[in-house]
């Protein structure tokens, strides 16, 4: 039997609650209490259609493994499901899909900020909030791009560089780039078909795609939309169900991944203010008008409450035992650490602060990396571990950077992300060419015809560790959004 909105609509209470989810209807009247993210951004959609709230944050087969087959009430008449009416819209989504008319052809994005400046504009707000924010002060979030600026150059001229190859190996997989598609939560949330517009983008450029835990995307979605050879890699957050980290490990290397990558930095998400502040508005709270808020929610920790804080290293020899895909730990962020990591023979380590939405005022990836890196190399162990790094790349003069120091690919997330949420998957391969030709014209000018001739002599670190040296950084000022006040607010036009 069919379902009509309106037997739907009578269910719009924490008594009972009801959702439809494309074209279908379920009873979640027992899982309001167990929800990650809370009962209240069910029951704002109780009695109606949630496929809008559902689709960025849960990948399609979620219902299906969640919620017992008995709450599945069968496929709803989505003609008698009442829609919102142009007069109850959101007057700022009106306006966001008005800017989203207005923004510029892809043809004039030059650089990845361009992408980050467009997204802005275009995206949701909850959804930019999820995205952009990072920890507390942000103070991590924008080091992570700072740092680059201060490791100068020192090119060699006179070399033979009418051919460039930036293609490389990582893990034992040739790659036809020396960066990566990171992991990244939520893809659905720029674009509505979320990670698998990175997969095809990153199989047009013969990069390897990392595929995150949290992606809206189901992973067997995400590996069936690879083509060929195409590599790609696991990040997995560890579950406190040891059970189900041990299917998710073993399904991922029967599908064919090559790497697992474990993420270590994150026993708690952190703070990410931006992120609970546009929820709040999303769930019709104000911050600023004296009622009482959760602070704990967020997207962020709405989708996190499965990880494991006891992970430890005595976990490691557990993991080898599951599997044969070489293991690296992501989220390293000292050098005692990458030493450790070699003894409890793992095959690499991320140097990541997780994009700065972890720990703020951690290191950034890059000052890590030149620190450990002659460590290694003084003690014959360079080649017995590879070192990866993320956060803050927004050139490619960062990557070839990080490679002069030693680094083996240089993950990239959030700008992927932007050219995504502004242009689908045109976007994502202009932001890849882009890369790559800024690739080809920086090794020709430093004077590195392959990765091969990347060596740390080309580069000079001496102020990077001096952290007083803070070179004009325009992205800190166009990403970071303070706290609005009632006084500050435009006020409404209706």
């Amino acid at each position: 039997m069919t379902l009509k909105g309106s037997d739907i609509a009578q269910h719009n209470s924490a008594k009972s609650c009801w959702v439809i989810i494309h074209g279908k209807a379920y009873d979640v009247t027992d899982f309001l209490p167990e929800h990650p993210g809370g009962s209240k951004i069910i029951l704002k959609y109780a009695g109606k259609d949630a496929t809008e709230e559902f689709d960025p944050i849960h990948p399609p087969d979620t219902l299906d493994k969640y919620l017992d087959a008995s709450k599945h009430l069968g496929s709803v008449d989505m003609n008698t499901v009442e829609r919102e009416t142009a007069k109850n819209a959101d007057p700022d989504e009106i306006a966001r899909q008005e800017r989203e008319a207005l923004k510029p052809h892809l043809s004039q994005c030059y650089n990845l900020l361009d992408f980050e400046a467009v997204a802005r504009r275009v995206m949701k707000k909850t959804a930019w909030g999820y995205y952009s924010s990072a920890a507390d002060d942000e103070i991590t979030l924008r080091e992570n791009h700072t740092a680059f600026h201060r490791i100068w150059f020192r090119p060699q001229v006179l070399v033979d560089v009418e051919h460039i190859d930036y293609s490389t190996t990582m893990l034992g997989s040739k790659t036809s780039v020396p960066f990566y598609v990171t992991a990244t939560a939520l893809g659905k949330l720029g674009n509505p078909e979320g990670e698998v517009v990175l997969t095809r983008a990153a199989h047009n450029h013969g990069a390897i795609q990392m595929i995150p835990t949290l992606a809206s995307c189901s992973f067997d979605e995400i590996v069936d939309a690879k083509k060929g050879d195409q590599v790609q890699w696991l990040q997995l957050y560890v579950n406190k169900d040891r059970a189900i980290t041990k299917r998710i490990v073993q399904h991922a290397e029967a599908r064919g991944c090559k790497g697992l990558f474990i993420t270590v930095d994150a026993p708690q998400l952190g703070r990410r203010e931006k992120d609970m502040r546009s929820k709040f508005d999303e769930q019709g709270s104000d911050v600023q008008s004296g009622q009482q808020t959760d602070n704990s929610q967020g997207a962020a920790r709405a989708i996190s409450s499965f990880i494991d804080p006891s992970l430890n290293w005595g976990d490691i020899p557990w993991f080898k035992s599951i599997t044969k895909m070489p293991i690296i730990l992501k989220g390293v962020q000292r050098t005692e650490d990458v030493f450790r990591a070699i003894d409890a023979g793992v095959q690499g380590v991320v140097l990541s602060n997780h994009g700065g939405r972890q720990l703020d005022t951690a290191p950034s990836g890059v000052e890590v990396l030149a620190e450990v890196m002659p460590m290694l190399r003084e003690r014959g162990l360079e080649k017995k571990i590879e070192i990866f790094i993320d956060g803050g790349v927004r050139r490619a003069s960062d990557i070839v950077k990080a490679l002069c120091l030693g680094a083996k690919g240089v993950g990239i997330g959030r700008p992927f992300l932007y050219a995504m949420s502004g242009y689908g998957e045109d976007g994502v391969n202009r932001a890849m060419q882009l890369l790559k030709d800024e690739l080809e014209m920086n090794m020709r000018l430093i004077g590195a015809p392959t990765i091969e001739h990347l060596t740390p002599s080309m580069v000079d670190t001496r102020s990077l560790a001096n952290h007083s040296y803070i070179p004009s950084d325009s992205l800190s000022q166009s990403v970071y959004d303070v706290l609005k006040t009632p006084a500050q607010r435009p006020k409404s036009k209706l």
